[in-house]
C-alpha cells in the first residue's frame, strides 16, 4: 500500500514528494496534465529545436531557498546559469538602469543614489541565507538570525510607503520594477518585502536560468522521487477526494477554489466559508515569440540582462500596477521580458530563438496579450516586430484553464495582501493542516507563497510527518543520500499496524522518530 498521495506536481507538490519519500514513505503523485511540473514546464511551441518555458523562466528563489540549497540542483546536473546583469529597466528617452551581480558596480552605475543602494542592499546580501530563510518560512517561527530579521523588517517598513529614499529616476525605477513582481497595488508592505527579497538576491545568490529550461528542475526532483520508490500518474485529474481516500496521507498542491471543488461537503461549513473569502489578485497574460535574433533594444545595456522590466518611471509603474489591481485595463501594462539565449546560448539555433514575456492585467482578463506585449517591447526596441517568426498568447482567463491554481490568471495563487501574506489561505496556527484528518495543503496558497522555491511543499510535508508519523527531524535532501532508505513495503513503519521494518530503513526510522 502507498503511504501518501500528492495531488498536483508543480514545484511544491514535487518538493512535498521529495521530502516524504526521503523520510521513507512510498508516494504516489497524481497530475491532471500529460506532463509534470506545473509552473516548471518547458516545451517546443513553434519549432522542434527551440523550447519555451510555459510559466516561470528565471528562478531567483530556487537558487536561494533552504529546500533547494540542500537539494543541490547543480550536484544533480542542473546548471543554474547566472547572468552577470540579473535585471535591467529601460527608461524614456533611450536611457536605462540596471542591477549587476556586483553591488559595487551597481552602486557606481546609480551615481548619487549609489551609496543609498549599497546601504540598503549590502547588509541584506551579507546575510542573504538568513534573510531568505526568514521570508520563506511559515511565518510562525522566530528568526534564527535576529540581526537579519531586524534589518529586513526595518527596510520593509521604510519602503512600504509612497516615499522613496532615492533621488534619481534610475534608482527609483530600478527598485519599483522589482516591487512589481508582487503583482498588486503599489506601494504596500508585501510589495516592499518582495522588492527587498528579490533585489538583494541579485547581489548574492543571483537570478539564474536553468540550462535547457525550467523543466530541468522538475526532472531532477522527479528523478529523486522515483529513485525513492515514488510513482507518477499523469493525465489523471483528481475530481473528488474520494479518489484518494484510501491513502493514509494526502497532500494537495491545489488552491482554495480547487480544494472546495474536490473536498465538497466533506469540508466543515466554517472552513469552507473561510476558503471562499480567499482573495485572488490580478492576472498575468503570457506571450511566447519565436524570433530571428536578439531583441534590438535601443539601449544596448538592456540586451545584456537576464530579465527586463518594462514599466517606465517609478510613477508609471505605481499607476499601472494600482490600476490593474483595481481591475482597470491600461494600454501600457507592466511587462517582464526574458530572452533566454542571452544567458543560455543553447536555447537558440541559427536564426531562431525564444522570447518569453508576461504582462500584468486585470483578474480574468480575456484579451489576447500578443499585440499588447509586442507594442510594449517595440517601444523600447524598435524593429522587434520584424524579427518575429511566430507567436502565441495566453490570456489571463486562459491561464486558469491551463492550470486551475491560476484562478483568473493569478499566477501568485492568491492576492499578495498583508492579511493573506500572514494568514494563507486561512487563519490556522499550522497553515498546511485542514479539518480533514490526514489531508494537508501544500500549494502556493500556503506560506511562504508564490514562486519556485519548494518551501510550501517542503514545510507541508514536514508538518505531515510530524503530525501523522511523529517524525520531527527533517530527512536529508542532499544528493549523497540519493540511494535513500529501501523502498517501503506495505504500510509505513510509523503506523503500529505496519510490518516491522528491518535493515537500513529500520535504523533511519529509529534515528529520526520521536
Amino acid at each position: 500500500m502507498t503511504d501518501a498521495a500528492i495531488v498536483g506536481t508543480g514545484p511544491n507538490g514535487l518538493a512535498a514528494a521529495v521530502t516524504l519519500s526521503r523520510a521513507g514513505l512510498k508516494v504516489s503523485l497524481f497530475e491532471a496534465a500529460d506532463t509534470i511540473g506545473g509552473g516548471l514546464r518547458t516545451t517546443p511551441l513553434f519549432d522542434s529545436n527551440v523550447v519555451h518555458d510555459i510559466c516561470a523562466a528565471v528562478h531567483p528563489r530556487a537558487a536561494a531557498s533552504a529546500f533547494f540549497r540542500q537539494f543541490d540542483l547543480p550536484a544533480r546536473g542542473v546548471r543554474l546559469l547566472q547572468p552577470d546583469l540579473p535585471y535591467a529597466h529601460p527608461l524614456p528617452g533611450g536611457h536605462a538602469t540596471a542591477a549587476w551581480r556586483s553591488l559595487t558596480r551597481t552602486a557606481d552605475h546609480l551615481g548619487p543614489d549609489g551609496p543609498r543602494w549599497a546601504r540598503l542592499m549590502g547588509p541584506l546580501a551579507a546575510r542573504s541565507p538568513a534573510v531568505v530563510d526568514l521570508v520563506l518560512s511559515h511565518h510562525r517561527a522566530l528568526p534564527r538570525d535576529i540581526t537579519a530579521g531586524a534589518l529586513f523588517a526595518s527596510r520593509v517598513l521604510a519602503h512600504a510607503t509612497s516615499h522613496t529614499p532615492f533621488t534619481t529616476q534610475r534608482a527609483q525605477a530600478l527598485l519599483t520594477g522589482v516591487a512589481a513582481h508582487s503583482v498588486g497595488k503599489l506601494p504596500s508592505l508585501p510589495a516592499a518585502a518582495v522588492a527587498l527579497l528579490l533585489a538583494h538576491t541579485a547581489h548574492s545568490s543571483g537570478w539564474p536560468l536553468p540550462e535547457g529550461g525550467s523543466a530541468r528542475i522538475a526532472d531532477a526532483m522527479a528523478a529523486d522521487i522515483t529513485a525513492h520508490g515514488g510513482v507518477f500518474h499523469t493525465g489523471q485529474r483528481v475530481k473528488d477526494l474520494a479518489e484518494v481516500g484510501h491513502f493514509p496521507l494526502v497532500l494537495l498542491d491545489v488552491g482554495p477554489t480547487e480544494f472546495l471543488a474536490i473536498g465538497g461537503k466533506r469540508l466543515p461549513g466554517r472552513y469552507s466559508r473561510a476558503l471562499r473569502r480567499y482573495r485572488y489578485g490580478p492576472g498575468a497574460a503570457k506571450a511566447d515569440f519565436l524570433v530571428t535574433g536578439p531583441i534590438p533594444w535601443t539601449n544596448p545595456l538592456v540586451g545584456q540582462a537576464g530579465t527586463v522590466h518594462l514599466g517606465g518611471t517609478h510613477a508609471d509603474i505605481v499607476r499601472q500596477e494600482t490600476a490593474t489591481a483595481a481591475g482597470r485595463c491600461v494600454d501600457d501594462p507592466f511587462v517582464l521580458v526574458v530572452d533566454p539565449a542571452i544567458t543560455d546560448p543553447s536555447r537558440a539555433v541559427p536564426g531562431k530563438r525564444p522570447v518569453w514575456a508576461y504582462a500584468h492585467v486585470p483578474h480574468g482578463d480575456t484579451r489576447d496579450p500578443v499585440d499588447l506585449i509586442r507594442h510594449r517591447i517595440e517601444a523600447y526596441a524598435p524593429g522587434f516586430t520584424d524579427t518575429i517568426i511566430a507567436s502565441r498568447g495566453l490570456s489571463a482567463a486562459q491561464y486558469e484553464t491551463y492550470n486551475p491554481n491560476y484562478v483568473g490568471g493569478d499566477i501568485t495563487s492568491g492576492a499578495m495582501t498583508l492579511r493573506q501574506s500572514l494568514a494563507r489561505p486561512t487563519a490556522r496556527w499550522d497553515p498546511y493542516t485542514t479539518p480533514l484528518p490526514g489531508v494537508f495543503l501544500c500549494s502556493a496558497a500556503t506560506p511562504p507563497g508564490p514562486s519556485v522555491h519548494g518551501m510550501c511543499g517542503h514545510l507541508a510535508a514536514l508538518s505531515a510527518l510530524r503530525r501523522h508519523h511523529g517524525i520531527r527531524t527533517p530527512p536529508s535532501l542532499t544528493p549523497d543520500f540519493a540511494d535513500g532508505p529501501p523502498k517501503a513495503q506495505g504500510k509505513h513503519p510509523c503506523n503500529t499496524r505496519a510490518r516491522r521494518p528491518s535493515g537500513r530503513r529500520a535504523r533511519w526510522i529509529s534515528d529520526h522518530q520521536t
